[in-house]
């Protein structure tokens, strides 16, 4: 999903890391944001990583959603807004459900790793 809106408690917020990708380093940080539906992994990437702390009451609009190993993770980047918002319109931790939204298991093609590159190319008589 894109363009996701969250109105949250920060429950868990690491500091800044530097990751490899397939890119080149990047700068990121994750955090566990929580509201009355349960609780999300997040992972604040670039300028936006390490901008948020625990206990926070946060909204984040133009955020997107990706799943790993079956769980749905909220992503923060360039293009999302992060707000500190009072503290009344969001849950405290102890009212957090446990509970973390689970992604759709993916249908795969069997045998297929990914693009492939070349093709079929007839021969020349």
């Amino acid at each position: 999903m894109e363009h996701v809106k969250i109105k949250g408690r920060v429950l868990e917020a690491g500091p800044p890391k530097v990751i490899q990708t397939k890119k080149g380093p990047r700068t990121i940080s994750n955090a566990v944001i929580g509201d009355s539906t349960g609780r999300v992994e997040t992972t604040l990437w670039g300028e936006k990583a390490g901008t948020i702390k625990e206990g926070q009451a946060v909204e984040i609009t133009g955020a997107w959603t990706t799943s790993f190993r079956g769980k749905v993770q909220l992503n923060v980047g360039r293009s999302s807004e992060v707000k500190e918002v009072s503290d009344a319109e969001v849950p405290q931790p102890s009212e957090v459900p446990a509970d973390s939204p689970t992604a759709p298991e993916e249908e795969r093609r069997p045998g297929f790793q990914g693009r492939r590159r070349g093709g079929f190319r007839p021969r020349r008589g």
